[in-house]
């Protein structure tokens, strides 16, 4: 029976008003990082019109300018036009931080406290996470996401080489796959919005999305007559970044793992140091997975953890491999219990995540990204994986 159906995914540029709290927010962990490597940080951000207000609970030893720090972070994004409301010099920024709750910080840390039945550093939190890898892609990514975050990528790298001066921060893209058989064989639709200055006609922001952006980075072999373009479907895009819209830290979860086609647990990344098992514990999960899939042991694979907190064990570990596994999925499990290890200080110590690299996760996916300070993205357990399975 062929299996036909179309999956879509999405994806957000920088300037989009999630994307530019994101940024913000993990701007501020890697300035505490740098600074001190054992900060504990939980930094919330909203914006909106010509406000930035940066929150949280942090404990560091770190010296930060909060100020400083959100109006870097905004003039790299790109908020500097003169037709601005939200402009980087211009942001009004109010800082409400306080210090991470001793009841929280005597479970995390590693030694002994009233109440506690260990010693060793627990999870930050309770939670469930998830991991996924499958072979649509060459990053080991389903394709709707990766090809949806080509597009933002394009888009941005052309905003900010001057390509287009018309081009402003803002965007949006989405790509619809079809599948045949569980294998990607079209592209039935593509969404590009993006934010422009208001002289600039509609017809040339449509030919240039689809000549310059669409037909350069997307395959030409899932591209096809019956293939639709929507670009800036309400037909104008001033207005956008945080004077259109409120952007809030956390709030594209699914932009930031697998656009859909895995599952997500719930928690949030973006300004969350790695004792935060919602951000450590997924990146753990993608290692693993994109490992199992590296090693032929599946073609699709994905993980779950799930957490206590102030506990050091993971209170369950899932395997789930869609039917595609070559080996079976008990086996699979107890090779990856006896590679890897899920305690919380274990996996900072493996995928070592106390350093200032998380500017690099925040925009176009946490994951899929071949950069080697993003630990999590190595196949290197590919052979202990086959060697634990003998």
């Amino acid at each position: 029976m062929n299996n036909r159906y179309i999956f879509s995914s999405e994806s957000v540029g920088e300037g989009h008003p999630d994307k530019v709290a994101d940024t913000i927010s993990d701007a501020v962990l890697d300035a505490c990082l740098a600074q001190d490597r054992f900060s504990r940080v939980a930094c919330e951000t909203y914006v909106k019109s010509n406000v930035a207000i940066v929150g949280g609970e942090i404990t560091t030893k770190a010296k930060l300018d909060f100020v400083a720090i959100a109006r870097k972070a905004i003039r790299e994004i790109g908020y500097v036009n003169d037709d601005d409301v939200f402009h980087a010099d211009k942001v009004f920024v109010n800082v409400i931080v306080t210090q991470q709750s001793p009841d929280i910080a005597q479970g995390v840390d590693a030694k002994k406290a009233k109440g506690k039945k260990t010693a060793k550093q627990g999870a930050g939190d309770q939670g469930l996470m998830f991991g996924y890898a499958c072979n649509e892609t060459r990053e080991l990514m389903p394709a709707p996401i990766m090809f949806a975050h080509r597009l933002g990528r394009e888009l941005t790298r052309i905003r900010k080489a001057g390509g287009a001066p018309w081009l402003r921060p803002d965007a949006k893209s989405q790509v619809s796959v079809v599948y045949e058989n569980d294998l990607p064989v079209a592209i039935s639709n593509v969404v590009i919005s993006t934010q422009h200055s208001a002289e600039v006609e509609h017809r040339e922001i449509e030919k240039f999305c689809i000549e310059k952006v669409i037909k350069k980075v997307l395959p030409a072999k899932l591209l096809n007559s019956k293939t639709e373009f929507l670009i800036n479907p309400t037909g104008r895009f001033v207005v956008g970044g945080p004077q259109g819209d409120t952007g809030l830290t956390g709030r594209k979860i699914i932009v930031d793992t697998y656009g859909g086609m895995g599952r997500h647990g719930g928690g949030a990344f973006s300004g969350k140091d790695p004792t935060k098992v919602d951000r450590s514990a997924a990146y753990m999960a993608r290692w693993v997975a994109k490992n199992i899939v590296a090693a032929g042991l599946a073609t699709r694979c994905e993980l779950q953890f799930a957490y206590a907190i102030g506990h050091p064990n993971p209170v369950s570990v899932h395997v789930e491999t869609f039917g595609t596994n070559r080996v079976s999925n008990d086996r699979i499990v107890r090779a990856v219990n006896r590679v890897f290890s899920f305690q919380p200080s274990d996996i900072i110590d493996q995928l070592n995540l106390r350093r200032p690299i998380y500017g690099k996760t925040t925009n176009y996916g946490h994951f899929g990204k071949a950069d080697k300070d993003l630990t999590w993205e190595a196949t290197d357990k590919v052979a202990a994986l086959k060697r634990a399975l003998k």
